[in-house]
């Protein structure tokens, strides 16, 4: 890995890794952190090119961040883990669990979409709009950023049930990501199983309270 990524840990136990959303950090999980340190080894990363994570000269992809990953938690000697996604980090979780299922426990996929289609349109459009123009202009930096949610991660709903590891696909209400989509991660995820909590798309943020319980009570049944 042409990087090291920045990172925060508490607690002890089994690993639990918190992977956050596009443009944002490891900050982001301050409720998980702190609720779940007595129970777990919580990790909250930094992806590559955000937070204190460097840029680095890899490909800026979901698929890049998975392998990064990969990368991260050998270096910290973890066999396997339970990964927590929210929006763009659920899509590196996904990715991650395809390609290594193996070093997977569980995954918790927080407001994730498969390809942009799954994102409402009042969101996307915008995203797109400002994704050609910052390639106009040449703002690599923006476009980069914005790319991540407008060509990735372009996977299937048959990809995802390949993927025969314990799921929960937990959003909000008011999500920006499709409710149909949503639902259809949870259907075509063999052990997957769904709960909607008050709140938007930073639920985790804005009702730790209710995404807290029910993360953890699908951890205590693993």
């Amino acid at each position: 890995m042409d990087v090291k990524l920045h990172y925060q840990e508490k607690g002890q136990g089994e690993p639990l890794i918190l992977l956050h959303g596009n443009g944002e950090d490891g900050t982001y999980f301050i409720h998980q952190l702190e609720y779940f340190k007595n129970s777990y080894r919580v990790i909250a990363v930094d992806t590559r090119g955000h937070g204190k994570s460097p840029r680095g000269t890899a490909p800026f992809t979901i698929r890049q961040f998975a392998d990064d990953l990969y990368e991260f938690i050998n270096e910290l000697g973890i066999q396997k883990a339970h990964i927590l996604g929210f929006s763009d980090g659920g899509n590196i979780a996904i990715c991650f669990a395809l390609k290594y299922p193996e070093r997977v426990r569980s995954l918790i996929l927080n407001g994730a979409n498969l390809f942009p289609g799954g994102v409402k349109f009042s969101v996307q459009f915008p995203v797109e709009v400002g994704y050609r123009i910052a390639k106009i202009f040449s703002r690599k930096d923006k476009a980069e950023m914005l790319g991540l949610m407008v060509n990735d991660p372009a996977l299937s709903f048959d990809e995802v049930a390949q993927i025969r590891i314990p799921a929960l696909v937990i959003a909000g209400k008011n999500d920006m990501i499709k409710d149909a989509h949503t639902r259809h991660i949870a259907a075509s995820l063999p052990y997957g199983e769904l709960v909607i909590i008050d709140g938007d798309h930073f639920c985790a943020a804005g009702n730790p309270c209710d995404f807290n319980r029910e993360v953890e009570k699908f951890l205590i049944k693993i």
